[in-house]
């Protein structure tokens, strides 16, 4: 029987993997996404390590057996605002980067193609 942790897990496997291929890429939007994607997985993984709860309130209160963990909300909530901020920083260099390179690829250099 699959249970969500394996699911939630695995989900998080795939999206590093994807960022990762991305990231190996040779243009720059690749690469941009790639960086966007494991910052998503990075979330989603402190998000899990909160362990949600159902019907149970964030605060310790009177009686409460469970509680939410507020922290790693507040912690995904401040990496989202910022991954946005670092990820338009970025997409402003490699836009700045093909400006003065004439070409999207990461190391400034066109590829050559195959040899006849």
């Amino acid at each position: 029987m699959i249970t969500m942790e394996f699911l939630v897990a695995t989900g998080i496997g795939w999206v590093v993997a994807i960022g990762i291929y991305l990231l190996l890429r040779g243009r720059t939007f690749p690469v941009v996404l790639g960086l966007t994607l494991i910052g998503y997985a990075v979330n989603v993984f402190i998000f899990s390590m909160g362990r949600l709860w159902s019907a149970s309130p964030p605060i310790l209160g009177q009686g409460a057996a469970q509680y939410a963990d507020p922290l790693p909300q507040a912690l995904v909530l401040t990496a989202i605002v910022i991954g946005f901020a670092t990820t338009g920083f970025v997409i402003e260099m490699a836009l700045r980067s093909r400006y003065e390179s004439h070409s999207d690829h990461v190391d400034g250099k066109a590829d050559k193609g195959p040899s006849s």
